[in-house]
C-alpha cells in the first residue's frame, strides 16, 4: 500500500441554527457553507480553496435552491473536478460520498474532497406559515407523496413513519418478543442515545432521558404509527448542517496535521432492497442490510467486538434493532456516537455527515474502530463503512462498494401482489395510524392469502375491536386470521 495516498478525514464541521425568530434563520446552502468553513478551521485551514471534490445531500427544506453541489461550490469560490448532487435526501447518502471521495483519493483522482449537508426545516415552515398560515409543514410527507400516487397511499402507506412500523411489527413477531419485551428494546436503545445526545454539544435535544420516559405516552410523547410514539421517531424539525473533509495522508502529513488528529478511511459495503415495499420478500429482516454489515467487517478484518463505537442508523427502531442483531452489538452500548435522529437531530438525508464529524471527534480522543451504518428510503439503502485511527485499516486502494449482486442472490422471491382481494387471510404485518389527540385513524395491514399472495386492508376507525386487538399486547397479531371484504373501492379487514 502506498501509505501517503491512505484516505484520511482531516476536518468536521457542524451547527445548528436556533434564531429567536426561525423565519430568520439560514437556509440549507447557508448552514452547509457554514458547516464547510467550520470544517476546513478544524482542520486548520485553507483547504476548501483545493477541492477538487464536492459532494451535497439533496435537501427538503429549499427545494428552490436546486444543485446545492454547484451552489456550494461558486459560494466557496472553487470549481472542483468532481461535483455532485444526491439524487434525492436519502439517509445513505453522506457514507455513499465518504466511500467515493476514500476511493477517489486512493487512486490519486482527486486530492481534497468535501462532503456537506443541511436541512433549515425549521425556518422553511416558519417563512411558509407567515406567508399562508394553513401552509403545510410536513415537508417529508409531501416529498413522499409527489409525483404519481401509489395504491399504497390509500392504506396510508405514504411516508417513511407509516412504513418502517411494518418492520417493526413484522421483526417482533419473527423474534418471538411479547409488544412489552419489544417496546422496552426501544426504549433502552433510545435511553441510552438521549444521553449521548446530552453529552454532545452538536446535538439539537440534550436532556437525557429513562426509558420511561421513551414509553410514556403523554401530550408531549403522543403515538404516531403503532408502535410508535413521538420520542422514538426521527426529528426533523431542525435547523442543521454538517460538513466534512477527506484527503490522502500524504497531503494531511505535508499541512502539518497531528498524525493524532487523523482518522482514516476504511472500506465500505452497500446494497438495497427494491425500492417497492410491498415486492419485497418480508418484513421480518433485510438482506441487503445484512450483506452491508457483514461484508463491511469482513473487508475490514474486524468483528464488532473490534468496534469502539458505532453510528446505527436510527431513524426508527427497528432499523438499529436489526443491526445490532446482524453484527451481535450489545443492548447496553450505545448505538450512536451523534445521539440518534430523535434527540442528535434528524436533517433528513444529512444526519450521517453529523455522524461522520461526531464519531470523528470521538476517534480523535479515544478508541481505534468505528462502524458507520447509513439506511436511506423506506429502509431501502444502506451502506457502511469503517473509519479507524489504525493506518493499516484505510483503503489501499479503490474497490468497488456494491455488493448488490450478492444480496439479491440471498433474497427470497416476493409474493404475487394484488390490487384488491376478498375472502379469508392472515396477517403479515401491520401498523395503527393515530389523530394528534391520540385517538386510532385507521388501521393498515398488509395479508396474505391462501395462495401467498400479498395485498393491503384497512381497518376503519369505527372497528374499536380490530384495533384494540392490533394494539393491546394480548396476542401477536402477526399471523392471525382474518377476513377481507371489499367497500367503497378498498378492502376492509374483519375478523375471522
Amino acid at each position: 500500500m502506498n501509505n501517503a495516498r491512505a484516505p484520511v478525514i482531516v476536518g468536521v464541521g457542524q451547527i445548528n441554527d436556533r434564531p429567536a425568530n426561525a423565519a430568520e434563520g439560514l437556509n440549507s446552502l447557508e448552514l452547509m457553507q457554514q458547516a464547510a468553513q467550520r470544517a476546513d478551521a478544524d482542520a486548520g485551514g485553507g483547504w476548501l480553496q483545493r477541492l477538487d471534490s464536492v459532494a451535497t445531500v439533496a435537501q427538503l427544506s429549499f427545494w428552490e435552491l436546486g444543485d446545492t453541489s454547484e451552489k456550494l461550490s461558486a459560494a466557496l469560490g472553487v470549481a472542483p473536478r468532481f461535483c455532485t448532487q444526491s439524487v434525492y435526501p436519502s439517509g445513505a447518502s453522506p457514507i455513499l460520498f465518504l466511500n467515493e471521495a476514500a476511493n477517489r483519493i486512493a487512486a490519486g483522482e482527486a486530492e481534497v474532497a468535501l462532503v456537506a449537508g443541511a436541512e433549515a426545516l425549521r425556518t422553511a415552515a416558519a417563512r411558509a406559515a407567515a406567508k399562508d398560515a394553513s401552509a403545510r409543514t410536513d415537508a417529508v410527507r409531501a416529498a413522499s407523496e409527489r409525483g404519481r400516487p401509489s395504491g399504497r397511499q390509500r392504506y396510508g402507506l405514504a411516508a417513511p413513519v407509516d412504513v418502517y412500523p411494518l418492520y417493526e411489527n413484522a421483526t417482533r413477531a419473527a423474534w418471538k418478543q411479547s409488544l412489552a419485551e419489544a417496546q422496552a428494546e426501544s426504549a433502552a436503545l433510545w435511553s441510552l442515545m438521549s444521553g449521548v445526545a446530552a453529552g454532545n454539544e452538536h446535538a439539537w435535544l440534550r436532556k437525557p432521558l429513562s426509558p420511561a420516559d421513551i414509553l410514556t405516552i403523554n401530550d408531549s410523547n403522543r403515538p404516531i404509527a403503532f408502535p410508535y410514539t413521538k420520542l422514538m421517531v426521527a426529528n426533523a424539525s431542525v435547523n442543521q448542517g454538517a460538513a466534512f473533509i477527506v484527503t490522502s495522508a500524504g497531503a494531511a502529513r505535508a499541512a502539518g496535521i497531528p498524525a493524532e488528529r487523523l482518522v482514516y478511511v476504511g472500506y465500505g459495503a452497500a446494497a438495497d432492497e427494491p425500492g417497492d415495499i410491498l415486492k419485497r420478500d418480508r418484513f421480518d429482516r433485510s438482506v441487503s442490510m445484512e450483506v452491508s454489515l457483514r461484508r463491511t467487517l469482513e473487508l475490514n478484518g474486524l468483528a464488532a467486538s473490534n468496534l469502539d463505537c458505532a453510528e446505527l442508523y436510527s431513524c426508527f427502531p427497528c432499523v438499529p434493532k436489526m443491526a445490532r442483531r446482524v453484527i451481535g452489538w450489545p443492548i447496553e452500548k450505545p448505538i450512536t456516537v451523534f445521539g440518534g435522529l430523535t434527540f442528535g437531530g434528524g436533517p433528513i438525508g444529512n444526519y450521517m455527515s453529523h455522524a461522520v464529524a461526531s464519531m470523528t471527534e470521538q476517534l480523535r480522543v479515544s478508541g481505534q474502530h468505528g462502524l458507520l451504518f447509513a439506511n436511506g428510503g423506506f429502509a431501502t439503502q444502506n451502506h457502511s463503512i469503517i473509519v479507524s485511527r489504525d493506518p493499516a485499516r484505510a483503503t489501499s486502494a479503490p474497490r468497488s462498494f456494491d455488493f448488490q449482486a450478492e444480496a439479491d442472490s440471498a433474497r427470497g422471491s416476493a409474493p404475487a401482489l394484488l390490487d384488491s382481494y376478498a375472502g379469508p387471510a392472515v396477517i403479515e404485518t401491520y401498523t395503527v395510524f393515530y389523530e394528534r389527540d391520540g385517538a386510532p385513524r385507521f388501521g393498515a395491514i398488509v395479508a396474505r392469502t391462501p395462495k401467498g399472495a400479498r395485498f393491503l386492508a384497512k381497518v376503519l376507525r369505527e372497528d374499536e375491536a380490530m384495533l384494540r386487538f392490533l394494539t393491546d399486547g394480548q396476542a401477536e397479531p402477526v399471523g392471525a386470521s382474518g377476513h377481507a371484504v371489499v367497500a367503497d373501492e378498498e378492502v376492509r379487514w374483519r375478523a375471522a
